[in-house]
This record gives structure tokens, C-alpha cells and sequence, in this order.
């Protein structure tokens, strides 16, 4: 038996779609799959508890999707709390235990070294974690093993990462109670694809899923909306990192939607890039059922734009905000403030913007998060050493240690940096602001979704979508 274990319990909770592709790709090879579901249950250790009471696993798998919360004001890790997980459930079995998902992918080698388990998956974990499965049962050859990482004579070995080429996800989606998560989280996931081409500088979505964009069949992609469908969530978001790179696949899944009748019978938000976006592929999405757009904005500073490694420009994000609005669909556009170069110049420009584009939402988040492997990493490395960088901000003592929530902010906003942003939105709805470091300043105005009542409260009395939709509906009285 194959034990999946989510670890997440972030709230509103988050349906782990990972582990509903790796026990259906697990079922299908025709092992037995239990889930015991973190996420959903009122008290996690009685669930682990009651669980392994029952027969031993043969191996035992842990979801991680976030690191942290990404949000400098709070700088929350969830990694001590994975390592939590793991020790609890080495005193409940002796299963080997394996750790995957995007969070553990991006930094795999250094968190499994973190959380003590036994074996990690970087990448893919459909046909990885069915491959570790029969080397459990055979021969233990784990170097056949996709994207595996194992402990062997006190060291850690690692595999090349499980990106395939083809991409085939089961699309049955009934291992996870997707209605619970849909009631209490207020949306369902899809990926139509994995990967991404883009260069820019501090994403970190790239060493989770490779540098290229893997597409699933648009056919895998409609099979699997109308499986959710039929479990009653009619209210989806498309996690792909963009969904339109490559945009003509992201035509092609539209229409296989549309020629389904899907778009009459669900409601779906999506990620995307700025630039390709024509007025083709706005028709067709309003046409399939979409109803908002998160557009990764980062500035509408030329300066700005360049630093990131963004190939759009401001005038772009004007047309893209026309091309959604005439077709009715919502937008979004997420700024990312303090990178290296900014200035109150560049803010002001970029507020400014922002605010004669009119998009319904603008996320205001201030500090670049360093990972590792990106970029913008080698650049402030470059610097010199990241302790003595004062543009380095944390919330721990001694050595650098970039698997803990560590930011850069640019000297030159100042010793408030996101005063100087606020005072620039000065009031504006639209904007989910950066909250104040000084104590007692935090407010609701951000979108740190991690932990908020408000948004709690309103799915429970009935609200769907989005996160950013569903607050900016709250503040215009929705």
C-alpha cells in the first residue's frame, strides 16, 4: 500500500492536486493508495494516528507545496514544520518515507537533508513515485528512478530531474475530496501543462518544473474539468505558471473546452503572462469559461521591466487590461516593488500606472524572495557577502541560509519602504498593499492569503474564486 500524506494546512486550503495525479497514476499501475489528508482534518496527529494503526505501508508519501508564505512582513517557513511531520511519522512506522511537490522540488537536496526523510522526488512524482515503488519491491536499482534523491553511505544521491517530455496526467482526480476543499477553499486546480521558458530573474518555478513548457493533451486537460465538474466544483483556477506560453496551446485548450459546451457550465481564473495576448485569445478564453486573469505585471517601469528579465512593456499591460475588460473578464495584476535598482522614482511610476490602466486588483507585494539557483541569487551574491548586505532582509540571526524566508528590498526605498508604497496608493482600493514592518502597523489591506480570516469567513458564506476576486468583491461591498 502507498500512504500520500498532505502536509498542508494553509487557509483557506489549498486541494493538493499533486498528490491526486500521483495516487491515480499509482492506482492505475495498480497499487492500493490510502490518503490521509492533513489539510482537512480537525486534529492532524489523531489522523496519522489512526491511520498507521491499520496495516503497515509499504512506502509513505509527503506533499510539500510551499516553503514559506512568500511574504516578507511574516516570513513564515513551513519547512520545520515538515520535518514535524516526517518525526511523527517515523514513530508511527517503519515505511520508508518519501517527500515531493513544488516547494520540495525547488530546493530538494537541502530539504531532505532538513526534514530526515528517506527519499525525495525533484519534479514529476506520477511515474517517479510508481517507479520507486517497484525498486522497494525488487532489486532497489534507484537509479532508475526519475528525479529520486537517496541516502547511500552517509551521503545523498540524486537523480536527474523527472521532467518527461510527455506529458500525461491521469484526469479522474478521485483520490483527494475535491467538494470539501471546494467549500472550504473556494476553488478548484488544473495544470494544462508544466515548465516554463521564461527568463526571469527570481522565479524559482523553473527548478521545480524545467525550463521548458510540457503540454498535456487539451482532450487530459477537458476530461479532467469535467470529472470536477461532476464532483460538484464548478469554479476553477488553471495553475500553470502562464497559460499562455505557448499560446497556441492555450488556444487549442479553449477550444476543446468550447467544443465540449464546458464553458457554459464552469467559471475558471488563470495565471498569465503579459505578452502574447491578442484579442484572438481573450475571445476564446471568455468564450471557454474564463472570468479573470492574474497578469504577472512585476512594474510598468522600463527600467524595472528590463532588471526582471520581462519582455513586456508598460503599454502592453494597457492593452491587456482592454483586451479582458471588453470580454468582461476580471484582471489582476501582481507587482513585484524593491528589486535591485528600484527607486521611489520607479514606484511612483509604476503606482501611477497602475492606477491610470484601472485593473480591478493590483498586488503591491514589496521584496524579491532569494532562492537559490535564480538569477536575481547570483546577482546579490555578486555583491559581496549576503550578511553584510543591508538590502538583505530576514528574520533570523547568524549565517545566510537561503531555504529560510530571505528577501532582498533596494536600499534606496528607504528605511520604510512600504510607507513610501502606501503613501504613493494613498487609499486606493484597487491595491492590496504592503504591510508595515513597525508592530501594530499590519492591516488587512495586503493579499498574504496564508491564515485570512476575511477570506475564510466569505467562502464560508458562499463567495468563489480567486483569492484576489473574491477580497476585492468584499471591499466594493459584493
Amino acid at each position: 500500500m502507498l500512504t500520500l500524506i498532505n502536509t498542508n494546512r494553509m487557509t483557506p486550503p489549498i486541494g493538493p492536486i499533486g498528490l491526486d495525479y500521483v495516487g491515480c497514476a499509482a492506482r492505475q499501475a495498480g497499487r492500493q493508495v490510502a490518503l490521509v489528508d492533513l489539510g482537512l482534518a480537525a486534529d492532524p496527529e489523531a489522523a496519522l494516528r489512526a491511520h498507521f494503526a491499520g496495516p503497515r505501508p509499504r512506502l509513505v508519501g509527503l506533499s510539500f507545496r510551499n516553503i514559506d508564505d512568500c511574504f516578507w512582513p511574516s516570513g513564515e517557513s513551513f519547512v520545520p514544520g515538515l520535518a514535524e511531520t516526517v518525526r511523527k511519522v517515523r514513530g508511527l512506522t517503519d515505511a520508508p518515507i518519501v517527500v515531493g511537490g513544488v516547494g520540495f522540488s525547488i530546493l530538494a537536496e537541502s530539504l531532505l537533508e532538513a526534514c530526515g526523510a528517506d527519499f525525495g522526488i525533484r519534479g514529476d512524482g506520477e511515474a517517479a513515485t510508481v517507479a520507486l515503488l517497484s525498486e522497494l519491491d525488487g532489486r532497489r536499482r534507484f537509479e532508475r528512478v526519475p528525479g529520486l534523491l537517496w541516502r547511500e553511505d552517509g551521503h545523498v544521491r540524486s537523480n536527474p530531474p523527472a521532467w518527461p517530455e510527455s506529458l500525461a496526467i491521469p484526469a479522474r482526480r478521485d483520490l483527494v475530496d475535491n467538494r470539501a476543499y471546494f467549500e472550504r477553499g473556494g476553488q478548484g486546480g488544473v495544470e494544462t501543462k508544466r515548465g516554463c521558458a521564461r527568463r526571469c530573474v527570481y522565479c524559482a518555478d523553473p527548478l521545480a518544473k524545467g525550463r521548458t513548457a510540457r503540454t498535456r493533451s487539451p482532450a487530459e486537460v477537458a476530461d479532467e474539468l469535467e470529472a470536477l465538474l461532476a464532483q460538484g466544483v464548478d469554479v476553477l483556477h488553471l495553475c500553470d505558471s502562464e497559460f499562455n506560453l505557448p499560446p497556441e496551446h492555450a488556444r487549442a485548450v479553449c477550444d476543446e473546452l468550447l467544443g465540449r459546451g464546458l464553458g457554459r457550465r464552469a467559471r475558471w481564473y488563470t495565471y498569465m503572462a503579459v505578452v502574447p495576448f491578442d484579442a484572438d485569445l481573450a475571445d476564446r478564453m471568455a468564450r471557454a469559461g474564463c472570468v479573470g486573469i492574474n497578469f504577472t505585471g512585476d512594474s510598468a517601469s522600463e527600467a524595472m521591466l528590463r532588471a526582471y528579465g520581462q519582455p513586456h512593456r508598460p503599454e502592453d499591460l494597457r492593452a491587456a487590461v482592454v483586451l479582458s475588460r471588453e470580454r468582461g473578464m476580471a484582471v489582476m495584476i501582481d507587482l513585484l516593488l524593491g528589486g535591485p535598482g528600484e527607486t521611489p522614482e520607479t514606484v511612483a511610476e509604476t503606482v501611477g500606472f497602475m492606477k491610470e490602466i484601472g485593473p480591478d486588483c493590483v498586488g503591491a507585494a514589496l521584496g524579491l524572495r532569494i532562492c537559490p539557483g535564480t538569477t536575481i541569487a547570483a546577482r546579490i551574491a555578486a555583491e559581496g557577502p549576503m550578511e553584510a548586505n543591508p538590502a538583505v532582509r530576514r528574520r533570523y540571526d547568524g549565517p545566510i541560509d537561503l531555504v529560510r524566508p530571505t528577501f532582498y528590498i533596494s536600499r534606496a526605498l528607504g528605511a520604510r519602504p512600504a510607507r513610501l508604497v502606501k503613501d504613493l496608493v494613498a487609499g486606493d482600493e484597487r491595491f492590496f498593499e504592503p504591510t508595515e514592518e513597525a508592530p501594530g502597523d499590519a492591516d488587512s489591506t495586503d493579499h498574504n492569503y496564508n491564515d485570512n480570516r476575511e477570506l475564510v469567513a466569505a467562502i464560508a458564506a458562499g463567495a468563489r474564486g480567486a483569492y484576489w476576486h473574491i477580497l476585492r468583491r468584499l471591499r466594493d461591498g459584493v
